[in-house]
């Protein structure tokens, strides 16, 4: 029994294996324990290990490389397809197996573990912006059931929350003043920590020397450089800039049949928080556009009079990861080509 490609079914403490031949025979259906797994993939010959890309992958992948093992990660959405009958972890393990003789199928590069630290902060930091967007709203929402009302932004409500719990002509009882001292409070915590995060990221942004290139790129800094390094992981494994923009979700959705092409809006593929930041830095490129007449500047700013704001910062952030990725797999520093004006190229 020899063993070629074997499929695992990721889970906390229970892994089903199928592993196949040369010939795609099966020759192993195994479940394994979390402590067991661990000897069997160190104790079995070197074989093509195909595994969904969902939690935990990343780390079983450095683990069973070490083995020698080759090691390739899957968009779950591409396996799902070959789930055979109803839903299980051995029509799962199977699956995957299946999956990956396809030979137009895609794979997901591993992360380092430090790229897996930097993707950690991110992910800390959207969630306490997450949590203080809603710490702000409960505010506003329990002001307002006492008759006062604030305005939206975030800082309206830090700068006039301290001022509305002195005023004594409010009416507010001494309880609800001591519940929304503890907001407060709660609030400015939540900024101390987000402000922290933030400087955790900038300090990682001042020691990697390609995040100093990728920020020379306008409408990206300190935030969107170290995301992407986090996200791509590996560059070399999109073979353009245009794979990489559609890997974002940052492309048009196709609806084509019969030779009709039609086209809709974003796929909103990908991560979101990336593709968030992103599209936000390309909105202030846009914006500042309209005040310079370098070629890239007109360009947008034709693009913001045709088809409006949203839509170009959307094509801007998509040209700006194209060349996000051109930079990261050359090595090269950024060259602003093209910075004659409008008039002069007339």
């Amino acid at each position: 029994m020899e063993i070629t490609t074997i499929g695992i079914d990721l889970a906390k403490q229970v892994f089903q294996l199928h592993g196949v031949d040369a010939h795609g025979k099966t020759v192993l259906r195994k479940r394994l324990t979390r402590s067991a797994l661990g000897p069997f993939m160190a104790n079995l010959p070197p074989c093509r290990v195909r595994v969904e890309a969902c939690a935990g992958a990343h780390y079983w992948s450095r683990q069973w490389r070490a083995f020698g093992h080759d090691v390739r990660l899957m968009s779950p959405h591409f396996v799902k397809p070959y789930v055979k009958s109803q839903k299980n972890d051995s029509n799962d393990a199977e699956a995957i197996c299946e999956a990956v003789s396809r030979p137009t199928m895609r794979f997901v590069h591993p992360k380092t573990i430090g790229q897996q630290d930097l993707q950690a902060l991110h992910r800390i930091r959207q969630r306490r912006i997450h949590n203080r967007t809603a710490l702000i709203n409960q505010i506003r929402g329990l002001l307002m059931e006492y008759g006062i009302t604030l305005p939206a932004q975030a800082a309206q409500v830090r700068r006039r929350v301290p001022g509305l719990l002195d005023d004594a002509t409010q009416d507010l009882t001494s309880l609800g003043r001591e519940l929304l001292e503890d907001l407060y409070r709660e609030l400015v915590a939540l900024d101390e920590h987000l402000l922290e995060v933030e400087g955790r990221i900038k300090r990682i942004f001042a020691a990697t020397e390609v995040c100093g290139r990728l920020a020379q790129v306008e409408g990206v800094g300190p935030l969107i450089a170290t995301a992407m390094i986090a996200a791509v992981g590996d560059p070399h494994a999109f073979k353009n800039g245009r794979q990489l923009a559609a890997w974002l979700g940052l492309v048009p959705r196709q609806r084509s049949s019969g030779g009709k092409h039609v086209l809709l809006g974003i796929t909103k593929r990908g991560d979101r928080y990336l593709r968030a930041l992103l599209i936000h830095g390309a909105r202030a490129v846009v914006v500042r556009a309209t005040a310079k007449t370098d070629t890239r500047s007109c360009w947008i700013a034709g693009l913001q009079q045709r088809r409006g704001t949203n839509r170009a910062s959307v094509a801007v952030a998509n040209k700006n990861v194209r060349i996000l990725w051109a930079l990261m797999t050359t090595q090269a520093p950024y060259r602003q080509i093209g910075r004659a004006s409008c008039k002069e190229r007339v």
